[in-house]
């Protein structure tokens, strides 16, 4: 494993524990627990970046988890997750590989700052984006997703959110920025359906990674379709390694 990588699967480990309300030691890693969301995935799971029997950390996974209507465990070393993929697909997990891009270009310095958006701001924001992309949801599940960004404000020592506005002044595009060690992450790019194709989010990620340029390492996790790893890569992203991601809905 390359020295960067490295750095990055500490940075997300420790992010997800100082966020964390609750963790509980497993095989090969840690589980994150929030009983404020339970609904959520990212908030209550596995992290695994060591090696374990894979039967272990499948029930580490039935007992952590235990009385939550999913079980999520995300795999951070490569090799490792497609070592444990065989025994997760049997349990009834699907499999989803994400890709980690690092960014290798030059930050330009002629654009403009993304706006600030207060916390209140944000969760409005977030509702919305959520309500588009789930219009299954129930209320609760979209207050849920959006309330759990406040749990991210522990994650690192900065944590910002940023968005570009449409010209009438309503939030087009949105992301987070967390810095913390001289490392930063871009998280959670949302462009609304209705202002798509007017180079948004283009516009809001040169203005971050302008606003990052301090960092010694900005990397970002995106799926692993080509239009999104596409995307990145025209803005100075190369791929940098995977993780994988496994879910069952109970």
């Amino acid at each position: 494993m390359s020295e960067e990588l490295d750095r990055v699967h500490r940075f997300q480990r420790d992010f997800n524990l100082r966020k964390a309300r609750r963790t509980m030691d497993v095989p090969g890693g840690v589980a994150v627990l929030n009983d404020r969301f339970p609904s959520s995935h990212d908030d209550n799971k596995l992290i695994i970046w060591a090696g374990a029997d894979p039967g272990a950390v499948v029930r580490a996974a039935d007992e952590a988890l235990d009385g939550l209507g999913h079980r999520y465990v995300h795999v951070l070393d490569d090799d490792l997750g497609a070592a444990l993929a065989p025994a997760f697909t049997a349990a009834g997990y699907a499999h989803s590989p994400y890709l980690t891009m690092v960014f290798r270009g030059r930050p330009r310095t002629d654009v403009p700052a993304a706006d600030k958006l207060a916390l209140d701001e944000m969760i409005r924001v977030l509702r919305a984006n959520w309500r588009e992309t789930l219009p299954g949801a129930s209320a609760e599940e979209v207050e849920t997703l959006a309330l759990r960004v406040e749990d991210r404000l522990l994650g690192a020592a900065t944590v910002a959110f940023r968005g570009v506005r449409a010209p009438g002044g309503e939030v087009a595009a949105r992301a987070d920025l967390y810095v913390h060690d001289d490392i930063a992450q871009i998280e959670s790019v949302y462009t609304a359906e209705r202002h798509r194709g007017n180079g948004h989010a283009r516009a809001l990620m040169r203005a971050m990674l302008a606003e990052a340029a301090g960092a010694s390492l900005i990397f970002l996790y995106t799926g692993s379709d080509n239009w999104a790893r596409d995307f990145y890569a025209r803005l100075g992203f190369e791929p940098l390694g995977r993780t994988h991601g496994f879910l069952r809905i109970e």
